[in-house]
């Protein structure tokens, strides 16, 4: 045994190694991967002058996008909506969204606030300006721009509703998989089918939830119109609302098929041939030769008797998959793996990572709760095989998935999207860690099992002793078969009041309640330490799982790790109001010139990879600003760049990030214009990239009126 563990630990730390190489080579030659439209052009453009009014306003995005009655605003300098509402695609292209101005337009700068709904149902929003004739100060309304922000009731319901949908359909899919491949006696026992149609339900609820809730989450309205008919109609018109409603009618397809599972594998088992236990086996009281025939012919009755539920499962089994890719294909077919690079490989690879998922989580819970209903060592370690296989399922189609959303080592730490997948990684390898130790324990429990077969072998007749009631027990019997001569013993009773005593409702109770004292004695009786030790670990590993399923939805809903949120994600980290150590952020004198130096290392080899950004605003207050950056190596000379980022954010008015235009003026220097239409806090964040995967942004407050 402790040979076959070794070997276990060297294929497990093989496959490991093999596929962090895998993750660092991946890592190491990525690019940026597409997923959550971004903005890429503006017409008119961001920060422009315009010597006459626009008759519209023109939004191009990287990816498709779906628009609302109120996707586009247009503010003027005083906060009044200048726009027609409706916004539509501009001839037809769905990457865009044009809305019309209303005419007599006077000069000013005008705040353009949008919020849209990407290509992979994930919303998106901002905000940038432009002017007409000459900039000037604009006072534009501060709820305005916040009715952008999603509900922060509607959000968590419609996270919370996400999470119980990812739970319900590993609990449906997985239990439905351990019953099929390790227990199909399980489709018999009660809780087992309360397991199932547990997950049926809530899959079931949570959908319609998150149905009901898509249109005011994309809206950023409140849950009063949750059941707002007109909204659900724009949902079910987008690709999530498409997925949700193939979903719902895949559930019910769901529901036929446990109907189906628990008829066809929770009948009579057919009695198997006595073995070493001590099971039922006829008497040979022949010689060698005719025990040998009855041996085989007894194994042929078995095998007749066997094929119609191996039939059955084959069917189902089947069914089974084909309903699991249907079912998570509702998932992959609206979220990041449905846009970006190789959607061709991300795809299957996001269907199998759902379904490994299930048949692991799901599988723990159904393996928690038949180790309370005699399930056995063999049947533990068949899933403790099929679990490896999810295991290694899982790993492959993560690190593509890790790869495809980061597509570099700094988008681990310096996004979102990249912290929660190292929290999700570290709950994996929690489980991965508690995994091994259930599978010392199947080792332990089978070799509990092989020695308790071969004590009994050695009993093989029965006998028997009086129980002082009037019968015999027979030991050397199966634990169904002393179950049943107890309930024969009981219905005979003190008194031999026979039928006539137990038509009476009192009595029949009281018979219930001793046969259930008798069964849960049974189920004591066969928790070995060593199925008690497999139970706590079990136990530990599934309440890691829900962890593991609330970090993958938050994973599902933050864009993924690309170098262009760098700059949103320095903006709007806490603290980002204020520079470094509480100092207060620096005053603009209006009319003067305003110095802030950005100290930056991307943690790159190149000579450029650490220096300082300097950036000098004139006149330093609202309106339009001369920008000019520069950025000076340690030996304080100017050096190039392949990449850098200016930008402007007011966060206390959830207004920005504003970009800026750069125009290169020689090495390591540029210029532009910064609208700065209100007064208050401002961030400038400098965004520097060194090579193609070291880059840094750096954030610096100042005060602008």
């Amino acid at each position: 045994m402790r040979q076959m563990l070794k070997a276990s630990h060297r294929r497990l730390t093989g496959l490991l190694g093999i596929l962090g190489a895998l993750l660092a080579l991946m890592i190491a030659g990525a690019g940026p991967a597409s997923a959550h439209a971004t903005l890429e052009s503006t017409d008119p453009a961001q920060n422009s002058v315009l010597a006459t009014a626009p008759g519209s306003v023109t939004l191009t995005f990287s990816e498709s996008v779906s628009l609302s009655g109120d996707s586009v605003r247009v503010l003027d300098p005083a906060g009044k909506p200048v726009d027609t509402g409706n916004p539509g695609h501009a001839d037809g292209h769905q990457n865009t969204a044009r809305v019309g101005l209303t005419g007599g337009l006077g000069n000013g700068t005008y705040t353009v606030a949008w919020r849209a709904v990407s290509d992979d149902s994930h919303p998106v929003g901002g905000a940038f300006t432009f002017s007409v004739g000459a900039p000037s100060e604009t006072s534009v309304s501060t709820a305005a721009l916040q009715d952008a922000k999603a509900d922060s009731v509607v959000a968590a319901l419609y996270g919370t509703g996400r999470a119980v949908a990812y739970g319900a359909f590993a609990l449906l899919m997985g239990t439905a998989g351990f019953v099929l491949l390790c227990w199909p006696a399980g489709a018999a026992v009660r809780a087992v089918q309360r397991l199932l149609m547990t997950g049926w339900v809530s899959l079931l609820v949570s959908t319609v939830a998150v149905l009901l809730l898509r249109g005011p989450y994309e809206r950023g309205s409140g849950l009063g119109q949750a059941l707002d008919l007109s909204l659900v109609r724009t949902t079910l018109d987008e690709r999530i609302g498409t997925a949700l409603a193939a979903r719902l009618l895949l559930l019910a397809t769901a529901g036929v098929f446990l109907s189906l599972l628990v008829g066809q594998l929770g009948g009579p088992v057919p009695a198997k041939a006595a073995g070493p236990a001590g099971d039922e086996r006829p008497a040979d009281d022949g010689d060698g030769d005719g025990g040998g025939e009855a041996d085989e012919l007894r194994r042929l009755e078995q095998r007749a008797a066997e094929r119609p539920q191996r039939e059955a499962r084959i069917g189902l089994g089947v069914a089974g998959v084909l309903l699991a890719v249907a079912l998570s294909a509702t998932w992959v077919g609206a979220d990041h793996a449905s846009v970006g690079i190789q959607v061709w490989l991300a795809l299957p690879f996001g269907v199998v990572h759902l379904i490994a998922m299930a048949l692991w989580l799901g599988g723990l819970a159904t393996l928690l709760l038949g180790l309370r209903h005699g399930l056995g060592a063999e049947t533990a370690d068949r899933f403790s095989t099929i679990a490896f296989g999810s295991v290694a399922a899982l790993t492959v189609t993560g690190v593509y998935q890790s790869w495809r959303g980061l597509g570099s080592w700094s988008a681990l730490v310096d996004t979102e999207y990249g912290r929660l997948l190292l929290i999700k990684v570290g709950c994996v390898a929690v489980m991965l860690g508690v995994a091994w130790i259930s599978r010392s324990w199947v080792a332990r429990l089978r070799a509990a099992d092989v020695e308790r077969q071969g004590a009994a072998g050695a009993e093989h007749a029965p006998t028997a002793r009086p129980t002082g009631a009037g019968g015999t027990v027979r030991t050397g019997r199966t634990g169904e078969e002393a179950a049943r001569d107890v309930r024969e013993l009981v219905a005979a009773g003190a008194g031999g009041g026979g039928a006539a005593e137990t038509a009476d409702p009192v009595r029949r109770a009281q018979l219930e309640r001793q046969q259930a004292a008798e069964r849960k004695a049974d189920r004591e009786r066969g928790f070995t330490p060593a199925k008690a030790g497999l139970r706590r670990s079990v136990l530990v590993e599934a309440g890691v799982a829900a962890a593991v399923l609330v970090v993958t939805t938050m994973l599902t809903n933050a864009p993924p790790g690309r170098v262009a949120q760098a700059v949103a994600a320095g903006a709007d980290r806490p603290g980002a109001s204020a520079p470094a150590g509480g100092a207060q952020a620096p005053q603009t004198v209006p009319g003067q010139t305003l110095e802030l130096k950005l100290p930056y290392d991307t943690g790159g080899r190149t000579p450029n990879a650490k220096g300082t950004a300097t950036v000098t605003l004139n006149p330093a207050r609202t309106g339009a600003n001369e920008v000019h950056l520069k950025l000076d190596g340690p030996d304080g000379g100017p050096v190039e760049v392949p990449e850098v980022q200016l930008a402007f954010t007011l966060p206390d008015r959830d207004l920005g990030p504003l970009p800026v235009t750069l125009s290169a003026e020689g090495t390591g220097r540029w210029t532009g214009t910064a609208q700065l239409p209100l007064a208050g806090n401002w961030v400038v964040s400098v965004a520097v990239r060194s090579s193609d995967i070291d880059q840094a942004t750096e954030t610096k407050s100042l005060t602008i009126g």
